[in-house]
């Protein structure tokens, strides 16, 4: 018994030598974790604090480039010249074109970022800039709404006649709906929506047809004569009265949906009288010959296939996915390369150029893609898309000094919203 005792006792002391010997190395495991947490938690601090820093020297280099585009009149240069105490002057075009003045579609283009930008960071600034630039156009706004693409920087008034629904002259209609639609169209936005259905009872004068087929289009005008050219830039318009025909009464609605349908067919018809079905940049339009190609290049644009999104999204019909996916199609046939897609040349031929412009994922893609997804992909009650087609959120403007709130973006699981 004395022998077992003995044993049982040295097995007790051994267990106990263990379990002190599991206690030290477990107070050491944990020490030196937590040592590594702190380390790891004043790492993350120090990050954290150099973001900030970083964050906060974007901003206010944000807040002095807003500071110097924006001058008096709240119209920024095209094109600058920047000196090293910051100063900012105009920078002189070579081209008889252009001599200091600023582009309608570069000016009339920011609000939406802006606007954004401030609701994101309760600093009021970068609204009150680009909203000061719509206020000075409204001070002369024409009773037909069309702005020359030529402004004067300093007076805020066209400097030449030349008025287009395509280059240079687009997206200022564009936003003036959108920064509607951004604010909920609540009152505090209403200016723009005035201005809006201005513009386009202006873009109405402009509308013309071709014989024999009737395809409808839109002029470009300078002085007072009609010039029967097109853009394919111009075809960002059927999806913008679409967009914007829901906030007319039955009959002005049914008006300009209808107007943007056959727009439409004709932009379409741009991709389907070519030989590669693609459509050349722009169109010339003669009594008796429907429609030739002027410049006949095809750099992947976007405006076509994005006319196409809104008008399946608004009414459901899937004829406009027929077309996007024949023009999709095209894309397919012509412009893919190993290692991407590339433009045309010349849409007659079929010679490739060697570019794939950056706005051919940022949005002819992006477009195609979302004609066929469900409305629940970036449904176009909650969101707007910006020019190069990046989603913003719709946030209801109260504009009488009252507190907003900053809009809530939601971050969404990769496959929610698809069927």
């Amino acid at each position: 018994m004395a022998g077992v005792q003995a044993r049982l006792e040295a097995m007790e002391a051994a267990m106990k030598t263990q379990e002190e010997t599991l206690k030290k190395t477990l107070s050491e495991a944990s020490e030196k974790l937590d040592n590594q947490f702190e380390l790891l938690r004043q790492q993350q601090e120090a990050q954290t604090a150099a973001n900030a820093t970083t964050q906060a020297q974007f901003f206010e280099e944000l807040r002095n480039l807003v500071n110097q585009r924006h001058h008096e009149q709240g119209l920024g240069y095209n094109h600058e010249n920047r000196n090293q105490n910051g100063g900012v002057t105009a920078a002189l075009w070579k081209s008889y074109m252009m001599r200091g003045d600023s582009i309608l579609a570069d000016s009339g283009t920011e609000q939406l970022e802006f606007i954004a930008l401030s609701q994101r960071t309760g600093n009021p600034k970068y609204q009150q800039k680009v909203e000061n630039v719509i206020s000075v156009f409204n001070k002369t706004f024409p009773d037909d709404g069309l702005l020359p693409i030529y402004i004067n920087p300093n007076s805020g008034e066209g400097s030449r006649t030349t008025i287009t629904f395509g280059a240079m002259g687009d997206s200022f209609y564009e936003y003036l709906l959108k920064v509607w639609i951004q604010g909920n169209k609540t009152t505090s936005v209403n200016l723009y929506r005035d201005m809006w259905e201005r513009s386009m009872n202006g873009l109405l004068t402009l509308i013309q047809k071709t014989t024999p087929s009737s395809f409808t289009y839109i002029c470009e005008r300078n002085g007072n004569s009609l010039h029967h050219k097109m853009d394919e830039l111009a075809c960002f318009a059927p999806g913008m009265l679409a967009l914007g025909s829901a906030g007319y009464g039955p009959g002005e609605s049914e008006k300009f949906m209808s107007l943007a349908k056959e727009l439409a067919w004709t932009c379409y018809n741009f991709y389907q009288s070519t030989p590669t079905k693609l459509a050349g940049e722009n169109y010339f339009f003669h009594s008796g010959q429907d429609m030739s190609v002027g410049i006949s290049w095809n750099i992947l644009r976007p405006e076509t296939v994005e006319s196409l999104f809104y008008l399946w999204r608004l009414t459901g019909n899937k004829t406009y996915q027929e077309w996007g996916w024949n023009i999709f199609q095209a894309f397919e046939k012509n412009s893919r390369v190993e290692s991407g897609y590339v433009g045309l040349k010349d849409v007659n031929s079929g010679v490739k150029d060697n570019m794939m412009q950056s706005f051919f994922l940022a949005e002819t893609l992006k477009y195609l893609y979302l004609l066929f997804s469900p409305s629940t992909v970036i449904p176009l009650d909650q969101w707007v898309f910006n020019t190069e087609a990046h989603p913003l959120k719709i946030v209801t403007r109260n504009d009488n000094g009252e507190k907003q709130n900053r809009p809530v973006i939601r971050q969404r699981a990769r496959k929610e919203g698809r069927n």
